[in-house]
């Protein structure tokens, strides 16, 4: 589980902007406001914890006390750069997280769930946003909109090579990064898009009924 990246951001990608979740990392991310708070500083920058409480309509001791779990584990670092002494401001350490060990999940059953239903949450509330907003975009922008719902039938083999596929193509197109935005062409905005891949074994049918007889 992870944002979509390009080759440099795969895990011992050279930039250094990933991380892949341990057992440590992923309990501390195990929280949904912890959650959102590493997302905003991904996406907005810098910021602090009054800030960040009023984006997510928290009081600032929940977001200060967060930022200081996140900052122990290593995702957020204190901006020593930015302030003036009386508040603290954070940054996001990483651009990408990545969740892609099994054997961790299987480890730590309870904390991978809160984890992968803390990002759920995110970006059904990012799809909310969006949506309350697209009457105000421009019309080059609405048009853009689309949520669509694909439904395949594919081996566990055949879902992994289209996830791959997948990544193959997002790596084409320009990445949201400070750098990027300073070069970008007249006109480009963030755009956002979030993927799924959601497996829905067939239930057993059921058997045959007791005293019947087959041909």
């Amino acid at each position: 589980m992870t944002d979509a990246e390009d080759s440099a951001d795969r895990p011992g990608g050279a930039d250094g902007h990933s991380v892949v979740l341990d057992a440590e990392g992923l309990r501390a991310l195990a929280h949904p406001v912890r959650v959102q708070l590493v997302g905003l500083l991904r996406k907005h920058g810098p910021s602090t914890a009054t800030r960040l409480a009023e984006r997510l309509g928290v009081n600032s001791g929940t977001a200060s006390y967060h930022l200081r779990r996140l900052g122990a584990a290593g995702f957020v670092e204190e901006d020593t750069g930015r302030g003036n002494g009386r508040e603290r401001w954070w940054r996001s350490v990483h651009r990408t997280i990545w969740f892609n060990d099994r054997d961790l999940a299987a480890r730590e059953p309870e904390a991978a769930l809160a984890y992968q239903r803390s990002v759920a949450a995110l970006h059904t509330l990012r799809t909310q946003q969006t949506l309350n907003s697209l009457h105000t975009m421009p019309r080059a922008w609405r048009d853009t909109f689309d949520m669509s719902d694909w439904a395949l039938r594919l081996t566990p083999e055949e879902t992994t090579a289209l996830y791959g596929e997948l990544t193959d193509v997002l790596a084409r197109y320009r990445r949201d990064t400070p750098e990027a935005a300073a070069s970008a062409p007249e006109g480009a905005e963030r755009v956002g898009l979030i993927t799924y891949l959601l497996p829905e074994p067939d239930a057993p049918g059921p058997g045959p009924a007791s005293g019947s007889e087959e041909s």
